[in-house]
C-alpha cells in the first residue's frame, strides 16, 4: 500500500512539474489602486452583508484604517436621500458616492493555483484577472510554481506592495522532500517542515491510512489547514468520510464522496482497457461514477450525508472545472478567450496526451449526457448537504480545462445557482462560508462593523444575474432595442484599498495582446 502511495505522489506532482512559473508579480505603481485611507465612507449602497441577510439600501459605511467602523441605514428605495442622519464627512476623509450600487463581501476562491499548469503564466495576469472580478482571498492549493515563490507573493500582498488578492498557501503533501514519505514518523516530520516553512496548509492526494492519520493530527496541532484531492489511485483505501474521520477538513472536487456512498461495492466499476494515465479514460468513467452510488435520500445516503455534517467537514466542489465535461463546446468557444486567454493557456488547453485536463482525444454525445447525468446527482448531493447545515464554499481550479481565472469563479456562482441554491446561499459560500472554513471569520467573510474593508461594488444587481459579474458583462438589449453590455465589477476593495476593476481587465487585456504578439 505505501508503495502506491509513492508512486500516486510521484505521478500527480509530476503532471504539474513540467510547468515553468511565468514572471513575479512586478511592484504595485502609483496609479493602481488607492489607499488605504485614514477615513473612507462609502456613500448610498444597497448592502449584500453575505451572511445571508436580504438586501439592505441605501447605506452609509464608514471605514477607518481598514475597519468597518459604522453602518448607517440613510433612507429608502426610490426617493432622494436626505442628509439627516448621515455620517459627516471630515477634513481629510475620502468619501466614494455610490448611490444605487451594490455592495458584497470580497470573494474568496478556495481553489485559486497561481500557476502550475502551462508555462510562463504572469503571475500580474492572474492576480488582475482574480481582484477584476471581486476576488480578494485566494486559498492556494499546492503551491505548485514552488513554495518560495509563492511566499513571496503571499508576502507582498500582505503588505499591499504588489496588485493582488490575500494568498492562504497550501503546500502539496511530500513536496521538497528529498525520499518518498512511506512512514507516519516521515509524515510527521514533513508536516513539522511545512509549518516551520510558512505554509498554512496541506494539500493530500491521498495516502495510507497510518500515514493520512499521523500527517492530519500533526497538522492539526500545527494549526494546519486540510484538503484533499480524493485521487482515484488511492480512493478505495480512502474516501472522503474515512479521512474526515481521521481529521480532514475540506474536499476538493468530488472524488471520494461517490465513493463513500457505495452499497453494492467497495470499488469503481472499472473497464478492463481502463488505465489512469490515460486522460480521456480518466475522465470518462469518472462521469460514470455517482450513477453507482447510494440513491438521492436513500439510507445510506442521508447516513453519509450526517455524518460528514456532523464532523464540519466542508465541501469544496469546484463544479465549474469539470463543466466541459457536459459541454465541451461550449467552454472552448466561452466569449472572454479572445481577449482574456493567454497563448500559453490556449496551447495547453489544447488536447494531448501530454497535459493534464486535456482529455478531448475523442470527446463524445455520450460522454457529454454521462457527465450532465453525474452533474445532476452531484447537484442533488450538494444542495441537501447545505439544507441539512453542511458548509459548503465556492472554488475554481482555473488554468485547466478551458477555465480562466476569475471568469470560472463567477461561473461556479451560476452553477451553485444550478444546483438548487437561492442566490443568497450563492453569495454566502463565496464569502463567509470560504472564511470560516479559513478560520478568519473574524476579519472577513461579511460586512460587518469590526471586520476588514475587503468588499466589492457593482452597478447591478448580483442578485439578479450573476452574469454581471463576468469581465465581460451581460449581453442584453436596452429600452431601445439596441444590445449592449451592462455590469462587470466596478470596484474591488482589498485592505481597504480601492482597485478600479475595469482598469485592472484593461490591464489584462493588454497583457494578452501583446503575448499573442
Amino acid at each position: 500500500m505505501k508503495l502506491i502511495f509513492a508512486s500516486l505522489l510521484t505521478f500527480l506532482l509530476c503532471l504539474n512539474a513540467h510547468a515553468k512559473p511565468g514572471a513575479p508579480s512586478p511592484d504595485r505603481g502609483a496609479d493602481e489602486g488607492q489607499g488605504p485611507y485614514k477615513r473612507l465612507i462609502l456613500r448610498g449602497v444597497n448592502v449584500i452583508s453575505g451572511v445571508g441577510a436580504p438586501v439592505r439600501g441605501p447605506m452609509d459605511i464608514v471605514i477607518e484604517n481598514d475597519r468597518i467602523t459604522r453602518m448607517v441605514s440613510v433612507g429608502h428605495p426610490g426617493v432622494p436621500i436626505l442628509d439627516k442622519g448621515r455620517p459627516k464627512a471630515e477634513a481629510g476623509d475620502q468619501v466614494m458616492d455610490l448611490e444605487g450600487m451594490y455592495l458584497l463581501p470580497g470573494f474568496i476562491d478556495m481553489h485559486g493555483h497561481i500557476g502550475g499548469s502551462a508555462d510562463d503564466i504572469p503571475a500580474e495576469y492572474v492576480f488582475k484577472l482574480w481582484l477584476g472580478h471581486g476576488i480578494t482571498t485566494v486559498r492556494e492549493p499546492g503551491s505548485f510554481n514552488g513554495l518560495d515563490w509563492v511566499l513571496d507573493h503571499v508576502e507582498r500582498s500582505d503588505k499591499n506592495t504588489i496588485v493582488a488578492p490575500r494568498i492562504i498557501p497550501y503546500l502539496g503533501f511530500g513536496m521538497g522532500s528529498d525520499k518518498t514519505i512511506s512512514t507516519p514518523d516521515q509524515a510527521r516530520k514533513w508536516i513539522k517542515k511545512a509549518a516551520k516553512d510558512g505554509a498554512k496548509g496541506v494539500k493530500f492526494f491521498g495516502a495510507t491510512p497510518d500515514i493520512m492519520s499521523a500527517a492530519l493530527d500533526e497538522a492539526k496541532k500545527r494549526g494546519l489547514g486540510t484538503m484533499m484531492h480524493h485521487a482515484q489511485l488511492n480512493v478505495m483505501n480512502m474516501n472522503a468520510l474515512d479521512s474526515a474521520r481521521l481529521g480532514l477538513t475540506t474536499m476538493e472536487h468530488w472524488y471520494g464522496l461517490p465513493e463513500a456512498l457505495f452499497e453494492d461495492k467497495t470499488i469503481q466499476d472499472y473497464p478492463a482497457s481502463y488505465n489512469y494515465n490515460d486522460e480521456q479514460h480518466r475522465f470518462e468513467e469518472a462521469g460514470r461514477l455517482w450513477a453507482q452510488a447510494a440513491k438521492p435520500g436513500s439510507e445510506k445516503w442521508q447516513q453519509v450525508r450526517d455524518e460528514l455534517i456532523s464532523l464540519d467537514f466542508t465541501i469544496n466542489p469546484t463544479m465549474t472545472i469539470y463543466e466541459a465535461s457536459r459541454d465541451l463546446m461550449r467552454e472552448r468557444q466561452a466569449e472572454w478567450h479572445d481577449e482574456y486567454t493567454l497563448p500559453t493557456l490556449w496551447d495547453f488547453f489544447t488536447p494531448s496526451r501530454y497535459a493534464h485536463g486535456s482529455y478531448w482525444f475523442d470527446w463524445t454525445t455520450e460522454n457529454e449526457i454521462a457527465w450532465k447525468n453525474n452533474f445532476t446527482l452531484w447537484m442533488q448531493f450538494l444542495n441537501d448537504y447545505k439544507n441539512h447545515g453542511g458548509r459548503v464554499t465556492t472554488g475554481s481550479d482555473s488554468g485547466y480545462i478551458y477555465k480562466i481565472y476569475g471568469f470560472g469563479f463567477i461561473r461556479e456562482f451560476e452553477l451553485l445557482q444550478e444546483a438548487g441554491f437561492s442566490p443568497l446561499e450563492v453569495i454566502q459560500s463565496a464569502t463567509l462560508n470560504g472564511a470560516q472554513a479559513l478560520g478568519m471569520e473574524s476579519d472577513i467573510g461579511s460586512i460587518n462593523i469590526g471586520k476588514k474593508a475587503d468588499m466589492v461594488v457593482v452597478a447591478e444587481n448580483p442578485l439578479q444575474n450573476f452574469k454581471v459579474l463576468y469581465g465581460t458583462k451581460h449581453y442584453k438589449l436596452d429600452d431601445a432595442n439596441q444590445p449592449i453590455r451592462v455590469g462587470g465589477v466596478k470596484y474591488t476593495i482589498k485592505d481597504g484599498i480601492v482597485y478600479d476593476a475595469q482598469k485592472l481587465l484593461a490591464d489584462v487585456r493588454k497583457i494578452v495582446a501583446e503575448a499573442k504578439k
